[in-house]
């Protein structure tokens, strides 16, 4: 099959083309697993930290990607509830092990044993992919395959971000940078909270302005004043300044989410740098997001379709991912991105 390959890690500053169109074996299911014919596959920031090394896959080479819609190509012996031809997505979670007491109460997010769908195995850069059949999921009717890809990991992620906040209808919420994901959660918090008030932060002017045309009350870059403290913020951007300035508009007793599994080196910020009387005091909290759980897709998949939320998306071919990592890495963002696979 054809694959979008990582060979090695290295700086999409220097290396514009990090990833290499590959034929490799087609992967065959084993145990409880579903094989899928990939037609839609999203890119995530996650990838550039694969890539350039800040969560580094544990052996190379392997294939990025894991936003990933398709259909049931074959079923392993042992796998349950698919039949060839369902239409189904993977998300970042590929596996856990399902008996440690994490995994017993819901969190497998948290499991040490946790395995992640295109870094620890093989994703969905690739025309197929393999996964146990109790962590892919069924796509509703309401969503096309590009529409679907974002949701699985932009979506479920910042639904996760969104419930961790403790956030209530009226209060008010601050998204740091508009990218795929925090567009999708502006539409989730105005379904869910319609009395609540939402202000984006961004350097980026077009992130700021397709904020404000989804509906935003504010939008202005990191550290201008709002013009109010907030109740929450979430955190989606790979740097440190976002995460300082957000805090200083917090109200007492407020609460900043990061949605992210690394922060970049290089904005010459960290979270030493902030004024512990201004930023964090008056018992602020700071709480990070761990990965998806099952429940997290299942749960943001069916109220995404009630919405029904409808992501941006910006199609790409198969063999232009290089193209569209670059654009990420460069923040030219609008919505979310998605390779065609088929």
């Amino acid at each position: 099959m054809k694959a979008m390959v990582l060979n090695r890690i290295c700086s999409l500053d220097t290396e514009i083309s990090p990833l290499v169109m590959s034929e490799i074996p087609d992967p065959v299911p084993s145990g409880e697993e579903v094989l899928v014919k990939v037609s839609a596959c999203g890119v995530c920031h996650t990838e550039l930290d694969e890539i350039e090394g800040r969560t580094p896959p544990p052996h190379l080479p392997v294939v990025p990607g894991h936003q990933i819609v398709g259909r049931v190509a074959a079923l392993s012996r042992n796998a349950e509830g698919f039949r060839i031809g369902d239409r189904v997505g993977i998300a970042w979670i590929h596996s856990a092990c399902g008996k440690c007491a994490f995994c017993l109460s819901g969190a497998e997010n948290l499991c040490g044993d946790f395995v992640a769908t295109g870094r620890d195995v093989n994703g969905g850069y690739a025309e197929y992919v393999t996964v146990p059949a109790r962590f892919a999921y069924a796509i509703p009717d309401v969503f096309s395959d590009m529409e679907a890809a974002p949701l699985l990991c932009a979506g479920a992620v910042g639904y996760r971000s969104l419930a961790l906040t403790g956030m209530r209808n009226g209060q008010s919420l601050g998204l740091a940078g508009f990218g795929a994901s925090a567009h999708i959660v502006m539409q989730l918090a105005k379904y869910l909270y319609p009395d609540s008030g939402v202000y984006v932060f961004s350097r980026t002017p077009a992130e700021r302005d397709f904020g404000l045309e989804l509906g935003a009350r504010w939008a202005g870059d990191f550290g201008a004043d709002p013009g109010e403290r907030l109740d929450c913020v979430i955190d989606t951007t790979p740097a440190w300044r976002p995460v300082v300035s957000a805090l200083a508009y917090l109200k007492r007793g407020g609460r900043l989410v990061i949605n992210a599994i690394r922060k970049e080196d290089g904005d010459k910020q960290s979270l030493l740098d902030l004024d512990y009387a201004r930023d964090l005091w008056m018992e602020k909290e700071i709480k990070s997001v761990a990965n998806v759980t099952g429940r997290d897709v299942i749960e943001f998949l069916k109220t995404a379709s009630e919405i029904p939320i409808r992501p941006e998306i910006e199609e790409f071919r198969f063999e232009d991912a290089n193209t569209a990592l670059l654009e990420l890495k460069q923040r030219k963002i609008r919505g979310a991105k998605v390779l065609r696979i088929e």
